[in-house]
């Protein structure tokens, strides 16, 4: 089992928690879409050559993201990392991945 964490927008929230229920995270036992999430602030600043979602190259840019985090099977989480990658409108995603014990 590991554990899935992903930064995003609030513009985008739902539509990246939906592409990774749908590619069958968030499971547990008998229940389905089950995550955890909190609102914060990012920080990033765009290098020469990028193509920011938002702010511009150069510039220190904040914005509100939202930290969800859920748990995946071990079977499915290379595809879960690239459904979030498909569906988050940023160029680079900030996320983790974590390994669990079972207990």
């Amino acid at each position: 089992m590991y554990k899935l964490c992903f930064f995003v927008p609030d513009s985008h929230v739902q539509a990246v928690k939906d592409a990774l229920f749908t590619a069958g995270a968030g499971r547990i036992g008998d229940y389905e879409q089950c995550c955890w999430q909190v609102l914060g602030q990012g920080q990033f600043r765009p290098l020469p050559g990028s193509n920011p979602f938002l702010g511009e190259s150069g510039v220190v840019e904040a914005v509100e993201e939202w930290k969800v985090e859920m748990v995946v099977a071990d079977e499915l989480i290379q595809s879960a990392v690239v459904a979030l990658k498909q569906a988050h409108p940023y160029e680079t995603p900030a996320y983790e991945v974590y390994r669990l014990e079972v207990f």
